[in-house]
């Protein structure tokens, strides 16, 4: 009987502990797990694909810390509700901080844009969801405008004929969006039909050919939405909007500018006007020695007077340059001004004088020289106008005044050659020139795609490079393995670079220099600038390029002389 009786009870205390553990305890634990791992299987992994931000490395980080959490349910050294309790409070804090990590990294990674980075905010999402329906109510459209007075412009319902037109005008500003452009341009290209380019990293890239009835309704439509005047097909007009993808996303300005030319319209839309120009110093490209030189300039106290020309080439980022150089100076301490045709930013404690051409009143010199009368400490020119400018310059009390005068031309030499010949005495232009700044815009490698390769001894003679010092240089490349598969690069869209970086020449003008220029030297200044032992923008350009900014293919193509549209076709 005692043997029946210790077989009998064997199953009744099995059935005793199994009864201990509620039903609902598993289920509890257990939620946070699947909450998590539906997480990382549907948005993480895919997101980490995309941009390849390295899905391996991330899994096996969310296994260890799915790991963490499951050893704390299983270890739990507390019994009862309170053991219960901690092990479901310390689950889901270590899962919410594996969330929290990948998605704190991965929003702060360069190959992850703005449009992709991950958001926690519900109520963000229930915003777009909220947007979503909406736009479908009211019709298919996809961007939310806020026009020049500040209300959002509804898009039109299903059934208005305005709805095309406000879905064609925003598909060319979405595909801007997706290739990174900064500017996208729509004129005429024949008399029936519309070109669209985009300006990508400093590069004109076509777009598509439009019919000239439906590209003259796009304009309209961008005019009105800037509140400009939709009749007026002939004068430069400018207005200012901003788009965003929907609700809770980012916006971007955008400058609306419309002017009238020989076969039509022309619209320019550039996106984020004021953050293009908008780079302290060290952040503009400068090599060490540069920077110190420009430093030292500004540094000189009430002897910081002195005509400094900076030379570019149109968008290449001399309105950048000049108001880097401006922050060089304080604002508090120092009367500042700039004269300009338009103000790209606002810049803290400085006086920015805007020129309108269209306006009555003095014209450009004439305000330059009024600006110059009134005893400001530095000066900013926008553009070397005309050459009643530049004798009003050269006249002005350089002694006590910084002139900070941008101006197109190709490198040093040829903007100091411009302004002598402008200011019609090199005598005179010589005696008030402080230094000259030229720089280009290259652009910078995909560090996500981009491709080392070991150059030839031949090449790097070429350039002038040491083959003892450079094993290796970098070009473009566009696409990444997947899986060992070839595909396009979603960082840069297959283009292989990615923004764009400056390469200067900067020199100081002393008197050596000074009385060359006097003479019309310009071969012993050219000889004098090689023996400062500061680098040209070649050799700057050069010097990126062994660095893996940018390619050795780029500073061929910011440096080879550009041929002369006169010049003729080989037969």
């Amino acid at each position: 009987m005692l043997i029946e009786s210790s077989a009998l009870s064997a199953p009744t205390l099995a059935a005793q502990a199994f009864m201990l553990v509620s039903v609902w305890k598993p289920i509890l634990l257990f939620a946070p797990f699947i909450g998590w791992a539906w997480v990382i299987a549907t948005h993480f992994d895919k997101h980490a694909t995309r941009f390849f931000l390295g899905v391996e490395k991330w899994n096996a980080i969310h296994i260890i810390m799915g790991a963490a959490a499951l050893a704390l349910v299983i270890l739990m050294p507390m019994g009862g509700i309170a053991g219960f309790a901690g092990a479901l409070v310390g689950t889901i804090i270590i899962l919410g901080v594996d969330i929290l990590i990948y998605v704190s990294i991965a929003n702060k990674d360069e190959r992850v844009p703005e449009a992709g980075r991950l958001s926690l905010d519900m109520s963000k999402a229930a915003e777009k969801r909220d947007a979503k329906k909406q736009a479908k109510q009211m019709g298919s459209s996809e961007l939310l405008i806020v026009g020049a007075d500040k209300t959002k412009i509804a898009p039109p319902s299903k059934e208005s004929p305005d709805l095309p037109i406000r879905i064609a005008a925003e598909q060319v500003v979405m595909k801007a969006f997706e290739l990174r452009a900064s500017q996208i341009d729509i004129l005429p290209a024949s008399e029936s039909a519309y070109a669209a380019s985009m300006l990508i990293d400093g590069v004109r890239q076509k777009g598509d050919a439009l019919p000239a009835a439906d590209a003259i309704k796009i304009i309209d439509f961008w005019k009105n939405c800037a509140g400009l005047d939709i009749e007026d097909r002939r004068r430069k007009l400018t207005g200012q909007i901003s788009v965003s993808m929907g609700e809770g996303t980012s916006s971007t300005d955008v400058k609306i500018s419309t002017s009238g030319t020989k076969g039509g319209m022309r619209l320019t839309m550039i996106f984020n006007p004021a953050q293009a120009v908008r780079r302290k110093p060290k952040d503009l490209g400068l090599l060490d020695p540069q920077l110190k030189l420009l430093k030292e300039w500004a540094e000189l106290g009430p002897k910081a007077g002195g005509v400094v020309l900076i030379a570019g080439q149109p968008d290449g980022g001399r309105t950048t340059t000049l108001y880097s150089l401006l922050k060089l100076h304080d604002a508090y301490t120092s009367n500042i001004q700039t004269i300009e045709f338009e103000m790209e930013d606002p810049i803290e404690g400085v006086k920015q004088i805007v020129w309108d051409a269209s306006a009555e009143g003095p014209d450009f010199a004439t305000t330059v020289r009024s600006s110059l009368r009134r005893d400001p400490d530095i000066v900013g020119i926008c553009e070397l106008q005309d050459v009643e400018t530049a004798k009003n310059i050269a006249n002005a009390d350089l002694e006590r005044t910084r002139v900070y005068l941008s101006m197109k031309a190709d490198d040093a030499l040829t903007a100091i050659q411009t302004y002598i010949k402008a200011v019609g005495d090199p005598k005179l232009a010589a005696q008030g020139l402080r230094g000259v700044v030229a720089h280009k815009l290259v652009r910078k490698l995909c560090d996500n795609c981009k491709v080392p390769y070991q150059p030839s001894g031949e090449m790097l003679k070429k350039l002038g490079l040491p083959a003892d010092k450079v094993s290796e240089l970098y070009k473009k490349g566009g696409q990444v393995l997947v899986r060992n598969k070839p595909e396009q690069c979603t960082l840069c869209n297959g283009l292989g670079y990615m923004g764009q970086t400056g390469v200067f020449a900067v020199y100081e003008i002393g008197d050596e220099e000074r009385a060359l220029i006097a003479e019309g030297n310009l071969q012993g200044l050219r000889s004098a600038f090689r023996k400062s032992g500061l680098p040209s923008a070649q050799q700057s350009a050069l010097r990126k390029a062994v660095e893996g900014v940018t390619s050795i293919e780029e500073v061929t193509r910011i440096t080879a002389p550009k041929k002369s549209a006169s010049a003729k076709k080989p037969a």
